[in-house]
C-alpha cells in the first residue's frame, strides 16, 4: 500500500508537470484548456467507480457476502466525489470558452442526473444500515442507476451540445503532447482511486469490527 501510495505521489507531480510545462497551449482557448487533463482525470475515476459499483452491487446479490457491499458502498463515494469535481472543473473551463458555468447541454444534463442518482444510492445504503434487505434494495438501486452512464457518452455523440467530443472514431483530436499528458493523468487518477477505494474499505470494515466487538462485550 505504501508503494501504491508513493506511486501515485510521484504520478501527481508528474501530472502537473505534464499539464502546466509539458503539453503545448491549446491555440483557440489558451491556458484555460489546462484544466482538460484534470477535469478528464475526473471523469475518467467517477467512469471506473461506477463501473465498481455496478459489478460489485451485481456480486452482492449472487453472493451476499458483506465485502462486496463494502467495495460497491465505498466506490459509490468515491464516484460521486469526483463526478462533483467533474462538474466544477467543467463549468470553469466553460465560463471564458463559451461564456457560461452550466447549460442544459444533453451531456452535462446526463451527468447531472447520474450524480444525483448515485447521491441517492448512497442515502438508500447509508440508511439500510446492517439491514441485508434494505442493503440488497440499495444494490438493485446502484445497478440500475449505471445505466445512464452510457447515456452520458452517447449523449455527446448523438446529441450534440457545446461540450466536445475529444476522441473521435479516428483516434481522437489532440495533439500527440497533449495526448501523452493526458495518458499520464488518466493513469495517475486510477492509481489515486484505487488508494482511496482501499482506504474508504478499510474503515469500513473496522467500523464492523468495533460493532462486532461492542456485542461481544455485551453478550
Amino acid at each position: 500500500m505504501k508503494l501504491l501510495m508513493g506511486l501515485t505521489f510521484v504520478g501527481m507531480i508528474a501530472s502537473l508537470y505534464m499539464a502546466f510545462i509539458y503539453a503545448p497551449t491549446e491555440m483557440v482557448m489558451g491556458n484555460i484548456q489546462r484544466i482538460f487533463y484534470f477535469h478528464m482525470g475526473a471523469v475518467w475515476v467517477a467512469t471506473i467507480a461506477f463501473t465498481v459499483v455496478f459489478i460489485a452491487s451485481i456480486q452482492y446479490l449472487r453472493k451476499q457476502t458483506r465485502f462486496w457491499d463494502i467495495m460497491a458502498y465505498s466506490s459509490a463515494e468515491i464516484g460521486v466525489l469526483f463526478t462533483t469535481l467533474t462538474i466544477i472543473t467543467g463549468s470553469i473551463w466553460a465560463k471564458p470558452v463559451w461564456g457560461t458555468w452550466w447549460t442544459w447541454d444533453p451531456q452535462l444534463t446526463t451527468t447531472f442526473i447520474l450524480w444525483i442518482l448515485y447521491i441517492v444510492y448512497l442515502i438508500l445504503r447509508s440508511s439500510a444500515g446492517s439491514d441485508v434487505k434494505k442493503a440488497k434494495f440499495a444494490a438493485v438501486f446502484g445497478i440500475i442507476a449505471f445505466l445512464d452512464l452510457p447515456l452520458v457518452y452517447a449523449s455527446a455523440r448523438l446529441m450534440r451540445g457545446i461540450s466536445p467530443v475529444v476522441f473521435g472514431g479516428r483516434g481522437g483530436g489532440i495533439a500527440p503532447q497533449m495526448m501523452v499528458a493526458l495518458l499520464v493523468c488518466l493513469i495517475t487518477f486510477t492509481l489515486l482511486y484505487i488508494v482511496l477505494l482501499k482506504q474508504r474499505m478499510d474503515i469500513e470494515e473496522m467500523k464492523d469490527e468495533v460493532t462486532r466487538m461492542k456485542l461481544e462485550e455485551a453478550l
